[in-house]
């Protein structure tokens, strides 16, 4: 248990770097728009949604429908439904962690458990349990420094939701570094680039969305590399060697 603990919060220290900013950030804009600490640690804690809750501050800010919230939210949020569906499998034995890290699956949590493993010596539920955690606390504490700082200083905040944008561009790299198979990248930015000009700024996420899943999927073997279809497994490798024992 140690273990998993210890690799959860080495492994969770990027998005910790990136998280106190994001939230440091949200948190300001909330206080100056007249929700206090309390709000922001309530909707930090129930909404754990970074782009949403910029959002929010205005939604809330110009009386939105909750008709409108919900649409917005929708809009907003669709890419996890997608998200998700990568994760049915990894996650159908995770039991009583499920819920939560479900609930707690961000852009940045994804990025660091969509391939369903977790380091050696760690079980992966509960590697993706604390990694949530810790992921959500940061942003929590985030957010409730800046609208305590917020409420308590006076300052031009204009800029400081670009940091969402900074962020999603930093996880980008580093997925792009973090691996030698750069073809479903680049589909993504292509996509997203043609659904940007078909269908402008406001509405493009989804159609994005679907766009680079139906190339995904559709083109799959083009995208796996040679080696990665011929390099076994480390579970075909151990049941392999199990069988060779067994037949001794």
């Amino acid at each position: 248990m140690e273990k998993t603990i210890r690799t959860a919060f080495v492994k969770s220290l990027p998005v910790m770097a990136g998280y106190l900013a994001l939230g440091f950030g949200f948190g300001v804009l909330a206080a100056q728009a007249g929700y206090g600490p309390l709000w922001v640690l309530a909707m930090s804690v129930t909404i754990y949604a970074g782009a949403m809750q910029y959002l929010a501050v205005d939604l809330l800010a110009n009386h939105a429908t909750l008709v409108a919230t919900a649409v917005a939210t929708f809009m907003v949020n669709a890419r996890h439904i997608f998200y998700g569906v990568t994760m049915i499998d990894k996650y159908r034995n995770a039991g009583k962690y499920k819920p939560y890290i479900v609930f707690g699956m961000t852009d940045e949590t994804y990025s660091l458990t969509c391939d369903g493993k977790s380091p050696e010596g760690t079980d992966f539920p509960r590697f993706a349990f604390w990694l949530t955690l810790f992921d959500h606390l940061y942003w929590i504490a985030g957010c409730v420094l800046g609208a305590v700082v917020g409420t308590l200083v006076e300052f031009d905040s204009r800029g400081v939701d670009f940091a969402m944008t900074a962020l999603f561009v930093a996880v980008f790299v580093e997925q792009w570094k973090g691996t030698r198979r750069h073809r479903p990248a680049l589909v993504g930015v292509a996509v997203s680039v043609l659904a940007l000009l078909a269908f402008g700024p406001d509405s493009f996420l989804i159609p994005a969305t679907l766009g680079i899943c139906v190339v995904l999927i559709g083109g799959r073997r083009f995208f796996e590399t040679k080696n990665e279809m011929e390099t076994p497994t480390a579970q075909a490798v151990a049941n392999d060697a199990a069988e060779k024992e067994g037949g001794r």
